[in-house]
């Protein structure tokens, strides 16, 4: 049996993501995928547990080191209790972020160092690395300004500017050392164009699969 593919959708708030997943779905569907659909953190009873308490605003003090390891806390259940177990049944996986958020978050934004993501990434997760990364990048005042209208911020959403500035970075530059699993997507421009974009990269990964409509 072939062993399935993991595509992961990142990017800062505001992006787009749900959007572009439920795209993303659809385009694997067409080609007769049928997708098992996560999120991180969370994706498993145990993982949503440890998605309250990091959204939470009342865990405002939490610390950065504390941050970090709940992040791959969750991620370790979810690999071996859910993606692990597709992959191998010959099943695709789509997740709403993957361990580049956490370089990205936790090392970008929160200042740890990349040498200890990178360890967790080989332990927690098992070394897994997604085969396809789509990175909806927008201008920081922009992303904030559309997260500002879904509601209530979550502890994260309430960062500054200046830590979403160094997550944007963070992101850009996991995208330019690895241009073979990324593709970066301007997800400021009007939504038929960003979903046009979408459907090639996505398309042009199947092709390169040899999934065939």
């Amino acid at each position: 049996m072939t062993a399935g593919k993991l595509i992961t959708l990142e990017g800062g708030e505001g992006a787009g993501k749900s959007t572009v997943l439920a795209a993303v779905r659809e385009l694997l569907a067409a080609r007769g995928i049928d997708a098992l659909i996560t999120r991180e953190p969370g994706g498993t009873p145990a993982g949503e547990e440890i998605r309250r308490v990091l959204l939470d605003t009342a865990h405002h003090g939490l610390c950065a080191e504390a941050e970090l390891l709940l992040m791959f806390a969750s991620r370790a259940q979810l690999v071996r209790e859910r993606v692990r177990p597709a992959l191998a049944a010959g099943r695709w996986v789509l997740s709403d972020r993957f361990t580049d958020a956490s370089f990205a978050y936790q090392g970008g934004g929160r200042g740890q160092p990349v040498e200890r993501i990178a360890e967790l990434e080989r332990w927690a997760a098992d070394g897994l690395q997604p085969d396809l990364t789509l990175l909806l990048d927008l201008p920081v005042a922009e992303g904030m300004r559309r997260a500002n209208g879904r509601g209530a911020a979550d502890r994260i959403e309430l960062e500054t500017a200046d830590f979403f500035e160094r997550v944007r970075v963070a992101y850009r530059q996991r995208a330019a050392a690895d241009p073979a699993r990324f593709r970066v997507i301007d997800s400021s421009r009007p939504l038929a164009v960003v979903l046009a974009d979408v459907h090639h990269a996505v398309g042009g990964f199947l092709d390169a699969a040899g999934v065939r409509a």
